[in-house]
């Protein structure tokens, strides 16, 4: 009977928490390069933490490399990896006899995870030609594609490796095993610049699924109209889910990215795009991810050098704490990258990263990856459950007030006013300042920005509420009162490094004037 009581509870909290059901330990399959004692040895390290049955690893022999060949893919990965599915009975295959395609009807593994050490592109081979007389469109003039993406489609043998295979889990809204897509295997990867730094992506992960990811949100427009606004239209959807849940976010709607020396702070998600190389607060060697963060920017090419910390996106994302990131090995193009806010909102929803990743891409045989523990689930405590840390209760509070009050915004405002004023926490009033910003209230948000500014003691924070202040002014077309607030602002700050940031605003909204010409000076030639 006390069983019954325990059972019955514990049912009741997955229902009201909107809990999303486990991924069996047994579905999961680990797979590592049996030529690198660190892949193998990272591989039983997480197995361990996640409880992975020790006979679901899989080592193989194969390069050393980022990036090989589509014969050393099918040879070394491929053709090894069915042959053990095969042998160990963990899937049946059928084959369709008018089209001789063979796929998996039903199949044990439903996760797949590839450690360090597995390569993770298959490079274009000029010598695969199309069918006489199909000419090659925008995608099929390439062959090249992310292992891991070939590995979610293991199963599917007789279709040529030219062709691209669409995804039926794309857009759904239930967990994996109960879609009936038994073709396919969820592919992710704990992977990145050095074994250490992969290690931390499962701890970080498995600790964080204790608290649940709490902390500020920054999101970064790129084109602002154009021909690629569905990129802005999926970071616009986020900022709106954010505010709907109470999760505080921060957007930059300016044309460039996040600045260099941008003062971030508390970063539990970034959503971002588009420039080739790793830039703004990101270079700085100093700066690091919430434990847990949730970081993505959106590049063609951000994980073709995943393990190289400095270079393009992915790897210095992880790099710097961030647990779990999505990106393309080769060009996606934009439709054929993980969509950002079917990403996003299928996280909030508390699935794990791997599914929320696969219910938001519509190819496979692709370009993707999914980085960081595919288990991981960041927000299985967003009703509020799980342990509590002290520096996440502002975040906490201003989820649980938008769930008690997210139809009243005047007393929801209020209500986290006068919290803040008690717990003397100046992070309340910056939360309400972006609230009344996203409602389109500038002179509230205005005030809730000034009022933070004087509580903060950091010169870092209180430049942030400045740069705030310049954001109403700029989205009211108030160019050049922006650039005389920028410049007043910059008096106290002379030397100080959070200067650095209005000075580079200062300069893209009131550009320095070239040097004088200088007619009369001789330039030497080569010779």
């Amino acid at each position: 009977m006390k069983y019954l009581i325990i059972h019955f509870i514990f049912l009741t909290q997955i229902i009201l928490s909107g809990a999303k059901p486990v991924i069996e330990r047994s579905s999961v399959a680990v797979l590592y390069n049996s030529n690198m004692p660190a892949s193998k040895n990272l591989a039983e390290y997480y197995a361990k933490q996640r409880d992975i049955p020790v006979e679901n690893l899989i080592g193989l022999p194969m390069p050393q490399v980022g990036k090989i060949s589509r014969t050393e893919y099918n040879s070394t990965i491929r053709d090894p990896l069915r042959k053990h599915f095969t042998s160990a009975n963990w899937w049946k295959l059928a084959t369709d006899p008018t089209k001789g395609i063979t796929i998996s009807v039903q199949n044990k593994i439903n996760v797949l995870v590839c450690m360090y050490g597995v390569p993770y592109g298959v490079n274009h081979d000029p010598s695969m030609k199309l069918p006489e007389g199909q000419k090659p469109n925008f995608i099929t003039k390439f062959n090249c594609a992310s292992v891991d993406s070939e590995l979610a489609v293991l199963s599917i043998d007789g279709v040529p490796e030219y062709h691209q295979i669409g995804n039926k889990y794309f857009q759904q809204d239930v967990p994996f095993s109960q879609s009936g897509n038994t073709a396919y295997l969820l592919v992710g990867r704990i992977d990145g610049p050095g074994v250490d730094v992969c290690k931390a992506m499962i701890d970080d992960a498995i600790e964080t699924e204790k608290t649940g990811l709490w902390g500020m949100s920054y999101l970064d427009l790129a084109y602002k109209g154009g021909t690629y606004t569905v990129g802005d239209d999926w970071i616009t959807a986020i900022e709106e889910k954010n505010w709907s849940l109470g999760l505080p976010t921060t957007i930059d709607k300016n044309r460039d990215t996040y600045l260099t020396n941008y003062p971030m702070r508390d970063v539990a998600m970034y959503f971002g795009w588009y420039t080739g190389a790793v830039n703004g607060p990101f270079r700085d060697k100093n700066f690091k991810f919430k434990k847990g963060a949730v970081a993505v920017h959106l590049h063609s090419f951000s994980a073709s050098d995943l393990r190289n910390p400095k270079m393009k996106w992915t790897g210095p994302l992880i790099a710097r704490g961030a647990a779990a990131t999505v990106g393309n090995v080769y060009e996606p193009y934009l439709m054929g990258s993980h969509h950002f806010d079917v990403l996003h909102d299928r996280l909030l929803k508390g699935y794990t990263l791997v599914e929320s990743a696969y219910m938001a891409i519509g190819l496979l045989s692709w370009q993707n990856v999914v980085i960081g523990d595919p288990l991981y689930q960041p927000y299985k405590h967003l009703v509020g459950s799980g342990e509590v840390n002290d520096e996440d209760k502002p975040y906490r509070a201003s989820r649980m007030a938008f769930k008690a009050w997210g139809d009243e915004h005047h007393t929801l405002v209020d209500k986290m006013r006068r919290t803040g004023v008690k717990a003397k926490d100046p992070r309340f009033f910056e939360m309400m300042g972006l609230f009344r910003r996203f409602q389109n209230r500038p002179a509230e948000a205005k005030v809730f920005y000034e009022t933070a500014e004087k509580a903060y003691t950091e010169s870092s924070d209180k430049v942030r509420m400045v740069m705030h202040k310049m954001d109403l002014l700029m989205d009211a077309g108030q160019k050049h009162q922006a650039i005389i607030a920028c410049k007043v602002a910059l008096i106290p700050l002379k030397g100080e490094a959070s200067a650095l940031v209005l000075k580079g605003r200062l300069n893209i909204l009131s550009p320095p004037p070239p040097p004088p010409a200088q007619p009369n000076k001789v330039i030497p030639t080569k010779k």
